[in-house]
């Protein structure tokens, strides 16, 4: 008879913290069962089940040997000459290291010689006995414990009254069941049984004793009133929420943090239709519905299109027959959180933003940058030369005045209370305050792009703040040293870089990245050439990331960014040209050829003439080759100008003959001087004219 069983672990604890129970619940059961296999008690591949509830912690695990199959070891000894006398005699080396593996004299003759390094050495044979399921579980259960991602220790005392355990919570039940036979493991003060506890409240049978491995599950929802299952759990609320919503018509916010936490709140979800007071709509729903998810984890219910409606769902941990009182109680919960966010919003509209802006320079920003009035004061700076660039005096003005107003809101009391809506609360203050629709957008759109996906700002005034506002973070930080270094990025500068060239690429802005990143240094009094350097260095590194994101290879992108093109804008087109020369039958010898005159130019001395003169041309393959890219040169050219790049790589294309029979048949460094010189200047007009577009020697394999 097999003795693979199904086995069941359970921890039953106190509340654990919902933010953390999913990773908590996960990495439970991971640990676990890589210690089991580890241990040789289950197959690669068994199939794991975990389970996560408020008040619990388990993990099922698929067909567990009650005991590891034995393995076979060999254990290297010492060397022969030290182990065996001239006689072939073991020695008293050999003996004492026998002894002390509880092996005797007796086993010398089955020893084995083998050859380590220069030397031959003796090995023992010997077979280790596998783990039994109490030994291994003992051993996973602990590791699985003390590896939890737990996020803060507590300590408490066991019953005894006098020992204390560190760990997430009080735990109270420990549950090890092998098929239907207890595994007799201890923990946290704690042995094994095969009883558990069902819901606080709404358990048939308490406790609930469990028949057997499988029956886990079943038993704890049907006795226990639990579903036990994180995942499963969270299914039925979302199935829920769906439903509730659908019989009003309206639809839940779709909110997968929210989601997981609510689950991580309750063991039997039961979703409720709650309402508030009407007049609570006229304040920003950002604001309603933030109070609303993050204060009290209820959904906030929209209409068919996004609005707030005056109905919101609550996700109840018990089901009585009469709801009609929980209903209530969340409906009283709720309504002061309400009248504040009302009150916030009233309070807020009697001072317009623009009286607000002075107090910005009692708020510090960095204490080596200053305060964030003097900050605002760098963002209008940068702003205004940006709007100048994309429109004029007008764009400039309105992006000046939007970078003015856009960061007054962090002295309102919405804000103040809700970090979150910066930004979104200043776009509504400044509707109220009379500003036009333009400026509103861009304080509201200055945060933009804040996460990967993220959408842009909406506007040209917006997109002129937001480029400001997140250069003068990166020149403002890198000037004073906070530079991201592998994993620790403190004020999300490399999300300040991707969205600087998201804006300049997805909304096609013709801004040249060099004037850009000198022109947000300019805003501030010191000069910092070495961390300007470091910007366009870290720009570029984010730049290729995102491209290769995008779906570009990294031979493409490698070509377009080491050209360095000034308008990132048109780095689309450049790749899209890239890649249609690369399907090109002369590109590969065109690429290993640019290869090849970009190493001789390197290698060259300085001060070649820049023009070739055409008497010095004395071989064929090199008069042929200059007659050639004269002939070339304005179609590419011609192309180049009107941002046709597939055109201007394409026409080079007829240069791949004239290339190889120069390399073929010409020396470049002759002995004589003025041929040599002639000749380097022949392959640095190839070179400039075939790396405009991109640096085409990425290109070769």
């Amino acid at each position: 008879m097999s003795t693979n069983k199904n086995l069941l672990v359970e921890l039953f604890v106190e509340e654990l913290p919902p933010k953390a129970l999913k990773k908590l619940g996960e990495s439970f059961a991971a640990t676990l069962a890589a210690s089991l296999q580890a241990q040789g008690l289950i197959a690669a591949g068994a199939a794991v089940m975990p389970f996560a509830s408020p008040r619990r912690l388990a993990v099922h695990v698929a067909s567990v040997a009650a005991k590891a199959a034995d393995k076979p070891v060999q254990q290297k000894l010492m060397p022969v000459a030290v182990a065996l006398d001239a006689s072939g005699a073991p020695t008293q080396a050999l003996l004492k290291k026998l002894a002390a593996l509880g092996a005797g004299a007796s086993v010398v003759p089955t020893l084995k010689r083998a050859q380590d390094g220069k030397a031959e050495a003796l090995f023992l044979d010997s077979v280790v006995a596998g783990a039994t399921l109490a030994e291994g579980l003992q051993r996973a259960f602990d590791e699985a414990i003390s590896k939890l991602p737990i996020p803060k220790v507590m300590s408490y005392q066991l019953a005894d009254g006098w020992s204390s355990v560190n760990f997430v919570r009080p735990a109270h039940g420990l549950v090890a069941l092998h098929g239907d036979q207890v595994v007799p493991i201890s923990a946290l003060g704690l042995n094994a049984g095969r009883t558990t506890q069902g819901h606080r409240f709404e358990a048939s049978v308490n406790p609930v004793v469990l028949r057997n491995a499988d029956t886990y599950a079943a038993q704890l929802e049907s006795e226990g009133a639990v579903i036990a299952s994180f995942d499963a759990r969270r299914a039925e609320i979302n199935r829920q929420l769906a439903a509730k919503a659908a019989e009003q018509g309206l639809q839940p916010i779709d909110d997968d943090a929210l989601l997981d936490e609510v689950c991580a709140l309750v063991e039997r979800p039961n979703v409720l239709l709650c309402r508030f007071e009407e007049e609570f709509l006229a304040v920003p729903q950002e604001c309603l519905i933030l109070t609303m998810k993050a204060n009290q984890k209820y959904f906030p219910l929209l209409d068919s299109a996004g609005r707030l409606t005056h109905k919101f769902l609550v996700v109840s941990n018990i089901r009585p027959a009469d709801a009609s009182a929980v209903i209530g109680g969340n409906e009283r919960v709720v309504r002061p959180r309400l009248a504040d966010a009302k009150f916030f919003f009233d309070q807020d509209r009697k001072k317009p933003l623009a009286e607000r802006v002075g107090g910005l320079d009692k708020v510090v920003y960095h204490n080596k940058l200053g305060t964030q009035g003097e900050r605002s004061q760098r963002v209008r700076s940068i702003a205004r030369g940006i709007g100048l660039a994309l429109g004029g005096e007008v764009l400039a003005a309105a992006a000046d005045r939007a970078a003015l107003l856009a960061k007054a809101d962090l002295l309102t009391d919405m804000v103040g209370e809700f970090p979150e809506l910066q930004g979104v609360m200043g776009g509504y203050y400044a509707r109220h305050d009379g500003e036009t629709e333009d400026i509103a957008l861009a304080i509201e759109d200055h945060y933009r792009p804040r996460f990967a996906g993220d959408a842009l700002p909406r506007h040209p005034v917006g997109l002129a703040v937001a480029l400001a506002d997140k250069l003068e973070t990166l020149a403002g930080l890198f000037g004073i040293g906070q530079i991201p270094t592998g994993d620790k990025d403190p004020f999300a500068l490399r999300r300040h870089a991707l969205g600087v060239i998201r804006m300049l690429i997805e909304a096609e802005l013709p801004l040249e990245i060099h004037r850009l990143v000198g022109n947000a240094f300019g805003a501030f009094a010191a000069t910092h050439g070495q961390a300007q350097a470091e910007v366009g260095f870290f720009l570029r590194e984010r730049l290729a990331g995102y491209l290769r994101e995008q779906g570009y290879s990294a031979q493409e992108v490698d070509a377009v960014v080491e050209a360095r093109p000034e308008r990132w804008a048109e780095i689309p087109k450049r790749l899209a040209a890239v890649r249609a020369f690369a399907a090109l039958p002369e590109a590969a010898s065109l690429a290993a050829a640019n290869k090849r005159v970009g190493n001789i130019l390197k290698k060259s001395e300085a001060g070649a003439p820049v023009a070739v003169q055409a008497a010095l041309l004395r071989e064929p393959a090199e008069a042929a080759l200059h007659e050639a890219l004269q002939a070339v040169q304005p179609a590419a050219d011609a192309a180049f100008a009107r941002g046709d790049y597939s055109a201007s790589l394409q026409a080079l294309a007829a240069l791949k003959a004239p290339v190889d029979a120069f390399f073929d048949t010409v020396m470049v460094n002759a002995d004589d001087a003025a041929l040599r010189n002639n000749r380097l200047a022949l392959l640095a007009g190839l070179h400039a004219a075939m790396n405009r577009v991109a640096d085409l020697s990425r290109l070769a394999s």
